[in-house]
């Protein structure tokens, strides 16, 4: 199914929303800070449909939870996350992903019940007593992490801090070795490089040609397992069997390689891509606020109160795709069988509806939790509590380290040109260390 290039010609806009008809997600200025273009939406066209890109956003918290509950009529079976090619580039792409296996849905990218079966093989893997086990890991590389650069008195945290202490915790989760640290994180740029950007062909091919030494490498590995069993994740894919938990069928089978790379990529990207980005943005929110920093040194048990207004205000996922399985009307507009539609999780997080002030950092707010930064209904994020568990561990170890620091006068404050992972591109921070 492809999206529609037009709007449908029983939707017209209104005068109201004239102003958002030459909205473009891929504007460099909108890409640095889109809140403001989400809020006229949320007003005045909460389902937009945006010609330049032939697909509706849907912004208000209580729209987006709809579509959310509603999988059969909002399909996850999207593909890919990224733009659509055209025919001459879909060609090329073909041609490189046929170098490698092939891209299977599963978890992100299936519906019912091929979903929940594939999400309850790897559920043991993420259940609370198994995130609970990996928190001296975890403590374990933020601590090596801080050891590395505390003397200094300034560092870039993105690179010193936050792309490492989740690579290595997912790493260490899927048993990758530390020499193959770098192409893992490469890896995972690759996997993430098409989503929500507008990077070239090239570029493209380029980052697909990487998902295919991923599946190279990430195969050979879970052959190794067939005669050499580990206690890891990937051994326990390859016993995993399909269907044991359905009376009506009484021959299961096992993943097949492409299903279980599929599920490995995936794992990879979320844990830690959006980790990352959420780290960040918490120093950055920290560092505008300086009272906040004060008020968590003095009193730990803010710690989880700080993550989770961070996970709403930065929402590293921005908003995820989904494809519409029959012709609907939602919030008064109609969308037809087949259109693509963005569900935006970082405007959902701000309405204004639901949070009071929604554009100020406030971890005392009442209703913390109400956020989507990891979805809702059948396709929340496994890795949620993961996710949790670093935030936490990293802000204990952080202002156990640091007396205090501010945002140095060489930042930028550039985010990453995708709309859909949001994220800081480096982040230079200057900071008195605590006292020994």
């Amino acid at each position: 199914m492809t999206a529609p290039t037009t709007a449908p010609a029983q939707f017209t806009q209104s005068p109201l929303t004239a102003a958002l008809a030459g909205f473009n997600p891929f504007d460099p200025q909108t890409l640095q800070c889109p809140f403001p273009h989400y809020a006229t939406m949320r007003e005045q066209a909460p389902v937009l449909f945006v010609e330049q890109v032939g697909v509706y956003l849907v912004t208000r918290h209580d729209l987006v939870t709809e579509v959310l509950r509603d999988p059969r009529t909002y399909s996850s079976l999207f593909g890919g996350a990224g733009m659509p090619l055209p025919a001459e580039d879909r060609q090329r792409m073909a041609a490189v992903m046929a170098e490698g296996m092939p891209r299977v849905p599963t978890m992100l990218t299936a519906d019912q019940p091929e979903h929940t079966r594939y999400r309850r093989l790897v559920a043991k893997a993420f259940h609370p007593a198994a995130i609970a086990a990996l928190e001296p890991v975890i403590r374990r590389v933020a601590t090596t992490s801080i050891d590395s650069w505390i003397s200094r008195g300034s560092v870039e945290f993105v690179s010193a801090f936050g792309v490492p202490l989740p690579v290595e915790v997912i790493a260490h989760a899927l048993n990758v070795p530390d020499d193959r640290m770098v192409d893992f994180k490469r890896w995972s740029d690759d996997s993430i490089a098409g989503i929500g950007t507008n990077i070239s062909i090239e570029r493209r091919l380029d980052a697909e040609r990487g998902v295919n030494e991923f599946q190279r490498y990430f195969a050979e590995q879970i052959e190794l397992r067939r005669t050499d069993p580990r206690d890891d994740l990937l051994t326990h894919l390859l016993d995993a069997r399909v269907d044991d938990d359905d009376p009506d069928v009484t021959d299961t089978r096992p993943l097949d390689m492409p299903e279980m790379l599929s599920i490995v990529q995936q794992l990879l990207v979320a844990g830690n891509e959006t980790t990352t980005k959420m780290l960040t943005e918490m120093m950055r929110l920290l560092g505008e606020h300086p009272e906040q920093w004060e008020m968590v040194k003095t009193d730990p048990s803010r710690i989880d109160r700080i993550v989770e207004e961070t996970l709403r205000l930065s929402t590293p996922t921005q908003g995820m795709w989904r494809v519409v399985t029959h012709d609907v009307v939602l919030a008064g507009v109609p969308i037809p069988a087949g259109a693509r539609i963005v569900i935006v999780f970082s405007s959902a997080n701000r309405d204004e509806a639901l949070f009071g002030d929604p554009d100020t950092f406030d971890p005392d707010r009442q209703n913390l939790r109400s956020h989507l930064a990891f979805g809702k209904g059948i396709h929340f994020c496994l890795g949620a509590n993961l996710s949790r568990l670093e935030g936490q561990v990293a802000l204990q170890e952080l202002t156990r380290r640091i007396d205090s620091f501010r945002l140095a006068d060489s930042n930028t404050f550039d985010y990453f040109p995708s709309f859909m992972l949001r994220g800081l591109t480096h982040l230079d921070i200057d900071f008195i260390a605590t006292a020994a």
